[in-house]
C-alpha cells in the first residue's frame, strides 16, 4: 500500500493563521495569537502521539510500511523545532521589552 506524501500539516501557515489577517493593531489580536499558539501545541501533541504509536507498531512488527513511522517521526521533530523556535523568539522579545527604559 503506497501512501502519497502530502503537505506537512504541522507547519502549514494556513492551518493556524487563517482569520488573523487584518487584526494587527486591534484589541482582538492577542486572542488570535494565543489561540494560534494553543492550536500549534495541540497539533504538536497529536503529531507526537501518532509518531509514538507508529513507532510501537514498527517495533512490534504490526506496521507494514515503515515509511509511515519515519514520516510521522520527522513531522513531529520538525514541528517541535518550530514550536521551540517560536518560544525562544517570544522569550527574547519579552526580555527586550523588559530592558527598555520608560
Amino acid at each position: 500500500m503506497v501512501i502519497p506524501i502530502g503537505a506537512v500539516s504541522g507547519v502549514s501557515p494556513t492551518t493556524y493563521l487563517s482569520g488573523t489577517q487584518g487584526t494587527q493593531g486591534t484589541a482582538g489580536a492577542g486572542t488570535d495569537f494565543g489561540s494560534t499558539l494553543a492550536g500549534a501545541v495541540d497539533n504538536l501533541q497529536q503529531l507526537q502521539s501518532t509518531s509514538d504509536s507508529l513507532a510501537v507498531k514498527a517495533v512490534t512488527g504490526d506496521l507494514n510500511d515503515i515509511h509511515q513511522a519515519t514520516i510521522a517521526a520527522t513531522r513531529a521533530q520538525v514541528t517541535m523545532e518550530v514550536v521551540a523556535t517560536v518560544r525562544n523568539k517570544g522569550i527574547e522579545a519579552f526580555n527586550e521589552i523588559m530592558r527598555m527604559q520608560a
